[in-house]
């Protein structure tokens, strides 16, 4: 199997930035890590290795990234609206750096994926860029970032919160884009994100995107159910 670690300074975020890819060609997925995490942990946890075959057929590959949750969103030490802004750099570097990284070596159009937090960046992303990124894999993801805003609110976290700018979306230039998009929300039946999950593919679908909602019974919120959701819908 094709690994290549890679880093950089990345003028967006303005910190070296290091992430790792598996495999050779195939679909490309950016893999965002769940809160606070590290570009390696999907290969600690397992994952890399249950889509091994997939990434030797050369079906897939994966791009695993670093994360700055803990310089963003979990950065209680600063106000809200800097914790948004630090985001906003991030999403910055996704598009502008590691995109045309993966341009360089796969020129397939790009899913994004992520699980429980990563899932969260994964459609914060893809929809905010739906002329970027053809397809979004969320896992168990969360969408509701209240508790993270300490009760402010101003129009960064509104773009930030699907659930809030979602349903008086109108502008055609995102809507037609994201009616290109396929979007998967896959999540447990005993997951305690399911209801978000829920409510978020309902939205989309009111909005005519292609929006699958994949439940699986007798899972909860844990890596074994992301292993099997990852399987199943990437690298056909």
């Amino acid at each position: 199997m094709n690994r290549e670690h890679h880093a950089w300074y990345s003028p967006s975020l303005g910190r070296h930035m290091d992430l790792v890819v598996f495999g050779h060609a195939g679909e490309p997925v950016i893999v965002f890590p769940s809160s606070c995490g590290r570009f390696f942990e999907w290969e600690n946890f397992g994952v890399i290795e249950s889509v091994r075959h997939k990434l030797d057929e050369g079906r897939l590959q994966l791009v695993c990234l670093d994360s700055v949750d803990a310089e963003s969103w979990y950065n209680t030490g600063v106000h809200p609206a800097v914790r948004i802004a630090r985001d906003d750099q991030y999403d910055r570097y996704l598009v502008h750096e590691v995109v045309p990284f993966i341009a360089g070596k796969n020129h397939r159009p790009i899913t994004l994926a992520g699980a429980s937090f990563g899932g969260y960046h994964a459609v914060d992303k893809g929809l905010r860029h739906p002329d970027v990124f053809r397809k979004i894999l969320s896992l168990s993801g969360a969408y509701d970032m209240r508790s993270f805003l300490d009760g402010h609110e101003d129009l960064g976290t509104f773009l930030h919160q699907p659930f809030q700018y979602l349903p008086d979306l109108a502008d055609p230039w995102f809507l037609d884009r994201m009616r290109q998009q396929t979007v998967v929300l896959a999540v447990g039946d005993q997951d305690f994100l399911l209801g978000q999950n829920q409510g978020l593919c309902a939205l989309l679908r009111h909005k005519g995107v292609d929006c699958h909602l994949d439940v699986w019974g007798g899972y909860v919120h844990d890596w074994p159910a992301w292993k099997g959701m990852l399987g199943k819908h990437a690298g056909w």
